[in-house]
């Protein structure tokens, strides 16, 4: 046991390393010669692998997309741990792909409510959704699911059709399918309702003909903006959601990877063609755009 913990003890603290080295340094600090980020500040809060080999791969996610978002001027921070109210100071938006994310103690709670009294953004990814309490979580990201449920189909096919073509973070996007696990009996804020991007059909896997959800028609991606607290105190803040992730490949789908880019800038309240292009490297190379076939196009908050 002793070995073992050790070994976890070792992989832990390279990963944070790697994640670390990928940082870069706050505005007005830039190094190498290169300017300081202009970008969103991004605080991603990843977890514990759950499952087997390429899927939900949170630790692999905090180290890949840390790097990804830096590339895009961004400032990332992140971590393995709900964070502390100190580690949200000044972020813009809050990436979570961790499971069973609704689950959280009253402090972490009040951590989170206060941050997005404040108008700090949120995204969510897969089986960030679940938790104990979807009555609570739905109210916080427009939708949630029962932790413990038969409330999935896993390994289907998730046919997209998007719902909302004219909405920035969907722009240029034609209806596609994956192959990851989708949510039914989902927990819906009603006060006020999501704003559906794209729905999917449920893929008639054995639970979900059984439990009568087969061909049923589920929102997958969505938007949820919210206000906490009346202003002056309060700001409004903006959620979004895309239900999938099961399966880790699916995050570099060249349909998929530019929406999740634009969703967060979105929900950042910046131009949605904000984390779409790579700065310059070192060396004076030129920039590189997203593959046009993901879907750039007009901007726009």
């Amino acid at each position: 046991m002793k070995a073992r913990g050790l070994i976890l003890s070792m992989g832990f603290a390279l990963l944070c390393a790697t994640v670390g080295a990928q940082q870069t340094p706050p505005a007005g600090r830039g190094g190498g010669g290169q300017a300081a980020p202009t970008g969103p500040h991004i605080y991603i809060r990843a977890g514990l692998k759950t499952h087997g080999p390429g899927q939900h791969d949170y630790p692999q996610f905090l180290a890949d997309w840390s790097k990804i978002l830096t590339e895009r001027n961004a400032v990332v921070d992140g971590s393995l741990h709900f964070p502390k109210a100190s580690e949200l100071e000044g972020v813009d938006v809050m990436v979570m792909y961790k499971g069973d994310a609704g689950g959280m103690t009253p402090d972490e709670k009040a951590t989170l409510e206060a941050f997005l009294k404040r108008g700090g953004g949120l995204v969510s990814f897969h089986d960030t959704l679940c938790g104990p309490d979807p009555a609570y979580y739905s109210t916080i990201v427009g939708g949630a699911k029962k932790h413990g449920e038969t409330n999935f189909t896993l390994e289907a096919n998730v046919p997209y059709t998007i719902v909302d073509t004219q909405h920035p973070i969907m722009q240029g996007m034609t209806n596609f399918a994956i192959k990851d696990e989708a949510f039914y009996l989902m927990t819906w804020s009603k006060q006020p309702e999501i704003h559906v991007l794209a729905t999917a059909v449920m893929d008639a896997t054995p639970t979900a003909q059984q439990a009568g959800h087969a061909g049923e028609v589920v929102p997958q991606i969505w938007t949820y903006e919210k206000q906490l607290t009346p202003a002056p105190t309060g700001q409004p803040y903006r959620a979004f959601v895309w239900m999938q992730g099961h399966n880790y490949s699916n995050f570099s789908n060249p349909q998929v990877q530019p929406m999740l880019l634009r969703g967060i800038a979105w929900a950042a309240k910046r131009s949605v063609d904000t984390l779409m292009q790579e700065r310059p490297a070192r060396g004076g190379r030129g920039t590189t755009d997203v593959p046009a076939a993901a879907g750039r196009g007009r901007g726009g908050n």
